[in-house]
This record gives C-alpha cells, sequence and structure tokens, in this order.
C-alpha cells in the first residue's frame, strides 16, 4: 500500500488525534502536555488495530511515523 493510502479511511477519532498532535508540536512552546498527545495517539492507534479499525500495514506505519520516529524528533533533541 502506498504511504498517502495508510492514512486515508481512518476512525474519526484517529484522525482527531493524530491532528491534535500535529497541531501541538507545531505549538510546541506554549503548550506542557505534549507528552499526553503522544500517549493518547498511541492508544487510538492501538484501538483502532485491535478493534480492527485499521490494518496491521497501517498500524506499523502510523507507529513509525508519529510514535517511534518522524514527529517527535524534537522531543529526543530536547532530553
Amino acid at each position: 500500500m502506498e504511504k498517502e493510502e495508510l492514512e486515508k479511511k481512518l476512525p474519526k477519532y484517529l484522525v482527531k488525534d493524530i491532528e491534535a498532535l500535529k497541531e501541538g508540536i507545531k505549538n510546541k512552546n506554549t503548550i506542557t502536555y505534549l507528552d499526553c498527545l503522544y500517549n493518547e495517539l498511541q492508544g487510538s492507534i492501538n484501538s483502532a488495530f485491535w478493534d480492527n479499525e485499521i490494518t496491521e500495514e497501517q498500524c506499523d506505519y502510523l507507529f513509525k511515523k508519529y510514535i517511534y520516529g518522524g514527529t517527535n524528533d524534537w522531543f529526543y533533541k530536547l532530553h
């Protein structure tokens, strides 16, 4: 599956949590709860997978993109 397609047809709650994380990262200098946004997204990805709302391929892709790499690189540079 193409990368662009892996983020299509996601459950609404998962899209909401991805957008919240993106917004949080964009405003990381003014918010104090970015860790909560990561945790919320991680839980939503897990829930969507175990409820068969996303495929294992989508699950792996979302974890790699939003939780383990990509968008959270700034977090590791701070610590």
